[in-house]
């Protein structure tokens, strides 16, 4: 019988043992998703946040960060990281034929009737992108979280006052203020009758770059497994806790100062009564937007500048393509000017780099297929670069 005993407790023994070895196996074995996500997308990094109240979405952005390790910048300490990032705006009534609902209609539609997963995925196929992680909030536990983050700042440029068709009563004070839960809710959610949906989209991008804001200035809270514990709650997404947490600790080291939504040119078009954005050309236009913007993060190294600013001069006699050609680089630059040029008709188009940037200015120059590159840092103008429309622009490439 003894004899018997001590045989179960070995195989026991033994059998626990091999639990173990497996299992210490397979922890050793995954490979953690941030840095495989960061090793197939070349050091880019792309996460689609999501708010959402009563299945309907109030925002969505893909933000999307690069990672320059200092051995790229040539710094002494190899842990230093230096990221920049781009905020990619979905606003909700951009409009495709998709194939998840087989019809026409906003983008946002797919997430009330598909949900997340199906959602993530349309939007990877209208950027062109994958998109590996989402981070979806409800509006109740982002009222929770702005708490939780001691507020977000928004500028407000005049006081609200008003009553939805409830009697509800909506009252927020001007300037630059910090608000609670509560009061950013109220911010998300009121609406005037003169108020275009555009101007609802605007009014919540400040809210994700407040979000953006919020999370830089708590830090620690983020960084803390105790604290962080809390702020998870909050979320939900497909990555486990300690990866979630991995993947703010990379999103902290980008400067939210320098996060600046893009949003998607297109047309107008009424389909079913709703008004919807169609993206240029098909749709190409954005992925070119998209690939331009991972190209910037890419290749502006130590750059400081966010966003190089440019004029448009229409060197042709096509009225309008000067304010055409701002359309489609509005998504990547800051336009100061759009005008017709001298009298001359020009019959090349030419990028005139004010600056001495010549890397960006190839960059803005592949952008439109425009080899014809010049310097001119003695122009009277504050924009980085001037572009003249020749014969030889169709509207998008430089023939």
């Amino acid at each position: 019988m003894k004899a018997r005993n001590k045989g179960g407790i070995l195989l026991v023994s033994i059998f626990f043992i091999i639990i173990v070895v497996i299992a210490v196996l397979i922890l050793s074995l995954r490979e953690d998703p941030i840095k495989s996500s960061l090793r197939e997308g070349k050091g880019v990094l792309k996460t689609l946040f999501v708010l959402e109240h009563n299945n309907q979405v109030l925002f969505s952005d893909v933000l999307m960060s690069y990672h320059l390790t200092a051995s790229e910048k040539g710094a002494d300490d190899a842990d230093e990281i230096s990221k920049r990032g781009v905020l990619i705006n979905i606003q909700g009534n951009t409009g495709g034929i998709w194939r998840s609902l087989d019809r026409a209609d906003r983008i946002d539609a797919i997430y009330s009737e598909k949900g997340i997963g199906v959602y993530k995925s349309e939007i990877e196929n209208l950027l062109g992108q994958p998109i590996p992680f989402y981070v979806l909030m409800s509006l109740d536990d982002f009222s929770q979280l702005t708490d939780l983050l001691g507020g977000m700042s928004v500028f407000i440029p005049n006081p609200i006052d008003i009553k939805n068709v409830d009697g509800q009563r909506w009252l927020l004070p001007s300037g630059a203020i910090n608000l609670d839960g509560d009061k950013v809710r109220t911010y998300l959610m009121y609406s005037e009758a003169d108020e275009s949906e555009g101007d609802i989209d605007d009014r919540r991008q400040n809210v994700v770059l407040a979000f953006f804001n919020a999370i830089s200035r708590n830090a620690d809270v983020f960084k803390a497994k105790s604290s962080f514990g809390e702020i998870a709650k909050r979320f939900q997404t497909n990555l486990s806790r300690s990866d979630v947490q991995e993947l703010f600790d990379e999103i902290l080291q980008i400067d939210p100062e320098r996060l600046a939504p893009q949003a998607i040119t297109g047309t107008y078009r009424t389909v079913d009564g709703k008004q919807l954005i169609f993206p240029l050309q098909e749709g190409l236009y954005i992925k070119d937007v998209v690939n331009h913007a991972i190209r910037q993060l890419k290749d502006r190294g130590q750059d400081e500048k966010t966003n190089y600013s440019i004029r448009i001069l229409n060197g042709t006699h096509v009225q309008g393509l000067a304010a055409k050609t701002r359309s489609l680089l509005s998504s990547n630059y800051d336009v100061l000017e759009y005008d017709n040029a001298d009298s001359s008709e020009y019959e090349k188009t030419v990028i005139i780099d004010h600056i001495g940037n010549e890397e960006s200015a190839k960059l803005l120059g592949d952008f439109i297929k425009c080899d014809n590159i010049r310097e001119d840092m003695d122009a009277n103008t504050s924009a980085d670069f001037t572009i003249i429309l020749g014969k030889d622009f169709n509207g998008r490439y430089v023939r």
